[in-house]
Parts: structure tokens; sequence; C-alpha cells
């Protein structure tokens, strides 16, 4: 992913290249597994349950991730250019990172609509690491079949996602 964000050497050459699908789909998975530990982490048990407020918490935490990613990305590759040249690929990195937000919406929609609808904590919880556990199943497939593995690769990839997201539900299950 390194490689798509490097700066090119004359300060009047084009941006790089657009990201390949798959590049894209890292924000995917990250933003997954961030949104599977702020659920975790937000709901206490005994606690308030408070919807809206770990919603807005979610997407904050989210959009900041993706700032110093984008940011420590374009830090990392930083060569000396002309300062215009700099913040277009400063702003071309930030950019990239939109996957990463976009990733916690699912998360974000559970939490607004079990707000909505007054549904309780723990079952919002178990369903919102459920689904988030079978995002990342479907991430890692679809990633490794747009990158060129067969279907049973793509699989046990995928499979590999998915005990991320059955990490952080036993973790939470063990925490609290």
């Amino acid at each position: 992913m390194n490689e798509q964000l490097q700066p090119q050497t004359s300060p009047g050459a084009p941006p790089p290249p657009r990201r390949r699908g798959a590049d894209w789909m890292f924000g995917g998975v990250y933003g997954t597994v961030l949104a599977s530990g702020l659920l975790a982490a937000l709901d206490q048990k005994g606690g308030d349950f408070t919807p809206f407020y770990d919603a807005s918490w979610v997407l904050v935490t989210a959009a900041t991730a993706a700032l110093a990613h984008g940011y420590a990305h374009h830090m990392a590759s930083h060569q000396r250019d002309s300062a215009s040249h700099r913040w277009r690929l400063l702003v071309l990195a930030l950019w990239h990172e939109w996957p990463m937000i976009a990733a916690t919406l699912p998360t974000v929609l559970l939490l607004v609509a079990s707000g909505i609808a007054d549904w309780d904590s723990y079952g919002v919880t178990a369903v919102g690491l459920g689904l988030n556990t079978a995002l990342l199943f479907a991430w890692g497939s679809v990633v490794a079949l747009r990158v060129g593995y067969g279907m049973a690769s793509a699989l046990l990839i995928g499979l590999a996602d998915a005990t991320i997201g059955l990490a952080i539900i036993v973790a939470n299950a063990v925490i609290k």
C-alpha cells in the first residue's frame, strides 16, 4: 500500500496512480476491526446504554484514526518537493483513508437504530460483533479473490480475518 502513496520526484508530476481495489479494502478490514473493538469497549455492563453517544464516538475515532493513518503514510514517504505538491499528496493520502470510516458505518447505523428502537445494549453488542465478524470474513474473501487467490484459499483467508472478529467477541466475554 505504501508504494501507492509514494510521491513523484518532480514537483509538476501527476499524483500517484489510484489504488487498486484490494488496497482500499485494507481500510475496510481496519475500520471493521476498529468498530468492533469500540463497540465492545463502549458497552459497559451495568452502565447506561447510550447508543447515540456511542455511535458518535465510533465515527469520531474512525475519522481520527483515518487522518492519523493517512498523515503517517504521507510523512513516511516525504521527499523534497514544492509545497503545493506536498499538500496535494497529503490531501490524496488523507482521501485514500475514506474506506476506514465507511467500514464503521454498519456499526454506527446499528447503534443509531438501537437508539431509535430502544434495544438493549447486550443484544446490540452481540448483533454488532456478529455482523462485523461476518463482514471481516467477507472482506478477507473478496480481497483474496480480487488479488488472484483461488476460491478455497480465499475462503481460508476470509476465515482468518473472521478470526479477528471472533477474538474480539471472546475478549469481550472474558473481560466483562
